[in-house]
């Protein structure tokens, strides 16, 4: 600690008493003017006549230490910006001398670009230091992502072309080589229709965690708004098949002579045109595969492969020029097509024309709202009207001759101003009813409407007459037509339209699967590339519903059949001592675990772990015995302790006297109880038989509690002297348990003792089996606290009287 402060005290320059009194003084004036939200010089730890080297020293430490992949603290993106700010401001002498006067700064160089106000400098040393390039590339920055443009922009735009998006950061190696890879695949899939995208991890953290990207660099992956990660080596062959592998299936169809006629008659089925593609690469191009993920839901796209001898009659028809691609669109003739375009080098922006203006037939069916919007547009400008002919009629076979008059007078009148449509009555009943509201029963009608309002407000006119596709329909509908385009007051009736139904829409199964095989796809995929961070919601989803069933079905199925067996009655106990049995009443008596006390000897192994290096709240439970009375004190004391052996806190050891003779008088000389200390002597404590003494020793608090043996029982071979010792003892014993806890341990503690004494000359079996019998009641007083404490200061050793700290 003192070296740290001298070596924060050198870096602060010497200045003489004057200077210090004018730079105070200035100080203060400069305070009490600045309105600025923050001081730069604070943040950074500097004075304010602090040089530039200082400063720069300054700002590259604390960056170090704040840099938000370095520091997971919640709040060091918003002192790393801070930072970031504050050294921007000291550095630039202009800013720096703006708000030394006025306690501002000029943002106007940032407005453009306030997330990357940094971007041109490197976070933790100059460039010099490794030779890095000194910035990014100008032309990265128009990559670069926020939050608000990729929820409002990036995340829609996402049905209609897939995005590639590196998330990169200021400090970090590995971006650096793989910088030349990207350059060239965003040179390569640009073009083709690919969407671009750089996230910086210092910068747009919000965005990083939103995309599940929280280390630099990540590759990602956008398509119908669903992230995947790229895991492969970063290669340009491997970056450009991650795209296609995102895209979805089946977008391209293989056409051959053998399917080519299913596919063009199924423009009535889809109510989509058809485009065929004729190139010789064995494969479909990426570019082609763009475009019909861009137009999936207008057109339906096909792929010939020139030189496949599976095509040559479809060559032959349409007498196709084998040495250019070439793309035919066809609508409702499935014999000759509406358009055709041949290029060598064929762009995206050729294709993307090219199906624009062809991406609906020339009569559709009225499927959805959407395609009803996009035909039929709600009016703007005068100039701008819109008139909808749209044919009701039915499915049925009995319709096909008037649908099919119906597209010949469309293909005749073709203008700008009008659009033609069809519609099943029976797929769209409300918006039949809106239109022709008297009539039930409908047979098929013309009706001629321009929308006026979003929300379904129309003008419309029905052609009297109905429509059978005759010459004299067609007439009275061409004279009509006619007269809507001099006099737009024409339509003089107004309706209400519903919303329309969504024929093309999948049944509620088929989005379920569709929704369910997405979610089992991207566990598949987070579970085979360790993605934890992104998992831990789904799988503690997952443990929790196994848990439920677990504790509901599963123990219920094996518990019941336990309860209805009929339990055992209890082997009859043996008789025991009046206070053995109230100590085993007691409510301190919890039921054991186990059926037996783990008892562990005190070794030179295991002293410093159940002692000396104890748990706080533990206490070790130590018998302490000769190897003459082992086995006999061992079987006493199991017994004794068995209904506590269930508190998880007490553990149960034993100590041999014969092995370390010294320990219990070095322990009982360093207790703090002057009681003690005053009533027994060094000699006493070194000639005295502790066996059988059991002490409850804190190793945290460094207290123990101790129990001196009790004799109860009666000696065979002396009765007379025995039986009155042993009535002594019981009388003595009631008349204990009705004092004092304190008394009662002190007057334990000297006539215990005596008695010990006396019954030292004639140790017998049965005397060291009863040495024991009072250690239940013992037992329980521990674990209600009563018993007196003797402090240590430090615990001793097993192999001599020198002290052990805890």
């Amino acid at each position: 600690m003192i070296t740290m402060t001298a070596k924060r005290t050198s870096r602060v320059p010497r200045t003489c008493p004057s200077l210090l009194a004018i730079f105070l003084l200035t100080l203060s004036v400069h305070l009490a003017k600045t309105t600025f939200e923050y001081d730069p010089y604070k943040i950074l730890g500097v004075s304010r006549s602090a040089s530039q080297p200082e400063i720069k020293r300054a700002y590259k430490n604390l960056v170090r230490v704040w840099h938000p992949d370095k520091n997971k603290d919640p709040k060091a993106e918003d002192m790393f910006i801070k930072i970031s700010k504050s050294y921007e401001i000291l550095s630039n002498e202009e800013r720096r001398s703006n708000f030394d006067r006025y306690g501002q700064m000029d943002e106007n160089s940032h407005a453009q670009h306030p997330g990357f106000r940094n971007f041109h400098r490197s976070f933790y040393f100059d460039e010099s230091f490794f030779h890095f390039p000194r910035s990014r590339d100008f032309s990265d920055s128009k990559y670069m992502l926020h939050h608000a443009q990729f929820n409002s922009d990036v995340l829609p735009d996402s049905h209609k072309r897939p995005y590639l998006i590196k998330v990169t950061s200021e400090w970090c190696f590995a971006c650096i080589h793989i910088e030349p890879v990207w350059k060239e695949t965003v040179q390569e899939l640009e073009p083709l229709g690919v969407g671009i995208g750089i996230v910086d991890l210092g910068y747009e953290r919000r965005l990083a965690n939103q995309l599940g990207a929280h280390r630099a660099p990540s590759i990602i992956g956008l398509v119908n708004g669903r992230v995947t990660f790229f895991h492969q080596a970063v290669v340009r062959e491997h970056l450009r098949q991650f795209i296609e592998d995102l895209l979805p299936h089946k977008l391209v169809e293989k056409i051959t002579d053998q399917n080519y006629l299913s596919f063009l008659d199924s423009w009535q089925t889809e109510n989509k045109p058809s485009l065929l593609l004729f190139d010789q690469v064995p494969v479909v191009p990426l570019m082609y595969k763009l475009t019909a993920f861009a137009f999936r839901d207008y057109v339906r796209f096909g792929f010939v492969v020139q030189d496949d001898t599976h095509s040559a009659k479809l060559l032959r028809q349409f007498n196709i020029n084998n040495y250019a691609p070439t793309m035919l669109l066809f609508k409702e003739d499935t014999e000759k097509p509406v358009d055709v375009i041949q290029a060598r080098g064929m762009k995206r922006q050729i294709m993307d024309e090219f199906v624009s203006n062809n991406k609906f037939l020339q009569v559709p069916r009225l499927v959805s709202q959407q395609l009803f919007d996009e035909l039929c547009p709600v009016k703007q400008f005068h100039r701008r009207r819109k008139y909808c002919v749209l044919l009701i009629t039915g499915e049925d076979q009995a319709f096909i001759p008037g649908n099919k008059a119906f597209l010949e007078f469309a293909s005749v009148n073709r203008k700008d101003v009008l659009r033609f449509a069809y519609v099943y009555q029976r797929q769209q009943q409300p918006l039949c009813q809106a239109l022709l509201p008297n009539q039930a029963a409908l047979s098929p009608q013309v009706v001629i409407l321009e929308r006026r309002s979003q929300a379904g407000k129309v003008l419309y006119r029905s052609v009297s007459g109905g429509w059978n596709g005759s010459e004299e329909d067609k007439y009275r509908l061409h004279e009509q037509l006619e007269l809507l385009q001099k006099d737009p007051t024409y339509l003089s009736s107004d309706a209400t339209l519903p919303e329309l139904n969504n024929e093309m829409a999948p049944i509620f199964i088929i989005q379920w699967m569709n929704a369910a095989y997405d979610y089992i796809v991207q566990i598949y995929d987070d579970l085979l590339y360790s993605n934890w961070r992104e998992m831990m919601p789904i799988l503690s989803l997952i443990f929790s519903a196994l848990f439920i069933l677990f504790g509901t079905v599963i123990i219920q199925a094996f518990s019941e059949p336990g309860e209805t067996k009929p339990r055992k009655p209890k082997p009859k106990e043996q008789p025991q001592t009046e206070d053995d049995a109230s100590s085993r009443a007691s409510s301190w008596s919890r039921p054991p675990k186990k059926d037996f006390v783990e008892v562990t000897e005190l070794t030179d192994i295991t002293y410093t772990s159940n002692l000396v290096k104890l748990r706080p709240g533990h206490v070790n439970v130590v018998l302490v015995l000769t190897n003459a009375s082992k086995n006999a004190l061992l079987r006493k004391f199991a017994k004794e302790v068995f209904s506590f052996s269930g508190t998880q806190t007490l553990h149960f050891s034993f100590l041999n006297a014969d092995k370390h003779r010294h320990w219990m008088p070095s322990l009982l000389r360093s207790a703090s109880d002057a009681a003690w200390s005053a009533n027994h002597s060094d000699e006493d404590e070194e000639s005295s038989d502790y066996s059988g003494h059991v002490l409850a020793l804190n190793g945290h608090k460094k207290y123990f509690c101790l129990f001196r043996p009790v004799f109860t029982g009666d000696d065979p071979n002396d009765s007379s002297s025995e039986a009155s010792f042993s009535s002594d003892t019981r009388r003595k014993s009631r008349s204990r348990s009705r004092s004092s806890s304190h008394s009662r341990s002190r007057s334990h503690s000297r006539e215990d003792g005596a008695g010990s004494r006396r019954g030292s000359g004639r140790a017998t079996s049965i005397d060291v089996h009863h040495k024991l019998d009072r250690l239940g009641l013992w037992m329980e007083r521990l674990m209600e606290g009563t018993l007196p404490r003797l402090h240590v200061p430090t615990w001793p050793t097993l192999d001599d009287t020198t002290s052990k700290e805890s």
